[in-house]
């Protein structure tokens, strides 16, 4: 009769190198899969190079369109073209630059600051940027303003002299032009509260005078109204005036047939 006795297991069968060797192949797989991994991140990042290098070259060949546009005075056309240009390359300061000096051409001075704006947020280090910001502020009025986008500009480009000679110096000629207009009308309206001042008499009307003088009138304007009086035109054409007392009136003749008040 066979005996029965522990069996081991079929694991401790395998022996040591095989082990290792299993360890060994199933770590180059590792690496393999690692690198499969590296190689894929490695393809989506050059992939996204590759299309922004499009949208760049792409956003410069309209941006090139635009200015060949706007140089023929095609000053919508180029717009357009820019506004393609801005949803490949959104950051692009130069083009929003461009944009508010063709708006300003077509007289449209707040999207021009805007635009301008724009400009200057995306690139505060930009000179030009702040002088078409200065320009549009000053077509829109805004004389400080466009002042201190000038002096901006001529910080970061001090040697500029077009900024200099130009448009500072003309923004600061409307600024003295603005403040002596602001004194003339503060003068004027000065002088005229005085005259109306001046036309209305200081009356005491509670004085003894003005008292005596309303008495009066009053006692005349009583007897007046106490008597009616008539004009009384005949057929002959004779005018006479009859006073008709209240308590004894007048009874004209009958060949008298007008009668006025």
């Amino acid at each position: 009769m066979a005996s029965f006795g522990w069996k081991r297991k079929i694991g401790e069968k395998v022996s040591k190198a095989t082990s290792q060797q299993f360890e060994a192949e199933a770590a180059d797989d590792k690496d393999l899969g690692d690198d499969d991994d590296a190689n894929w991140v490695h393809a989506a990042k050059r992939r996204k190079e590759i299309l922004l290098e499009d949208c760049v070259r792409k956003s410069k060949e309209l941006k090139d369109e635009g200015a060949n546009l706007a140089e023929n005075r095609r000053y919508r056309e180029a717009l357009v073209k820019w506004d393609e240009a801005l949803q490949l390359t959104p950051e692009d300061a130069t083009l929003y630059e461009m944009k508010s000096q063709v708006l300003m051409s077509l007289h449209e001075m707040f999207p021009a600051v805007h635009a301008a704006e724009m400009a200057v947020q995306r690139n505060p280090r930009s000179w030009d940027a702040w002088q078409t910001l200065g320009r549009a502020q000053l077509g829109l009025g805004e004389i400080a303003l466009a002042i201190r986008s000038f002096q901006v500009s001529l910080h970061i480009f001090p040697m500029n002299p077009e900024v200099w000679k130009e448009d500072l110096s003309w923004a600061r000629k409307l600024q003295e032009q603005q403040k002596a207009t602001k004194n003339e009308s503060a003068q004027a309206l000065a002088k005229g509260k005085e005259l109306a001042q001046e036309s209305i008499p200081d009356y005491d009307f509670e004085s003894d005078e003005i008292v005596a003088v309303c008495a009066a009138i009053a006692e005349r304007e009583k007897a007046l109204s106490a008597a009616k009086t008539m004009v009384i035109v005949s057929a002959s054409g004779t005018v006479e005036t009859v006073t008709e007392q209240d308590n004894c009136p007048a009874t004209p003749d009958e060949t008298l047939f007008i009668r006025a008040r």
